[in-house]
């Protein structure tokens, strides 16, 4: 079982950057592929990033490539999202989410097993 809290969500201006964490609880956090999704209000959650259970390998949406950088530290049991450049289209409640323990990685929620609550971004124009 992995418990995922979010946190770094705020109101920023667009051209600005926040970075979003996610603390997980367990002992297997370094076993799962983690991700991050999005949801505007009125649309379907949407895949922004995920990185391997190992780390070494990313995977972006295109709409934030360039831009986002995800990455995780095994040894603090937190999952990181650094979004620079930031616009006014990506203003939504961001999520961490965890997939099976040595699982692939995902660009599907339906992929991923554990979710965390969200966290606030709004970008300003």
């Amino acid at each position: 079982q992995v418990q995922l809290v979010e946190s770094g969500g705020g109101l920023v201006q667009a051209g600005g950057s926040l970075r979003l964490s996610c603390a997980a609880t367990g002992r297997t956090f370094s076993w799962h592929p983690m991700g991050w999704f999005r949801q505007a209000p009125g649309k379907e959650r949407e895949f922004v990033a995920a990185v391997t259970w190992s780390g070494p390998s990313t995977y972006y949406a295109d709409a934030v490539k360039g831009r986002f950088t995800i990455s995780r530290d095994n040894a603090k049991n937190t999952v990181y999202l650094q979004m620079n450049s930031l616009k006014p289209e990506d203003t939504a409640v961001y999520y961490c989410a965890a997939a099976g323990i040595l699982g692939r990685v995902g660009v599907t929620a339906s992929e991923y097993e554990y979710w965390g609550q969200g966290t606030q971004v709004t970008v300003s124009s």
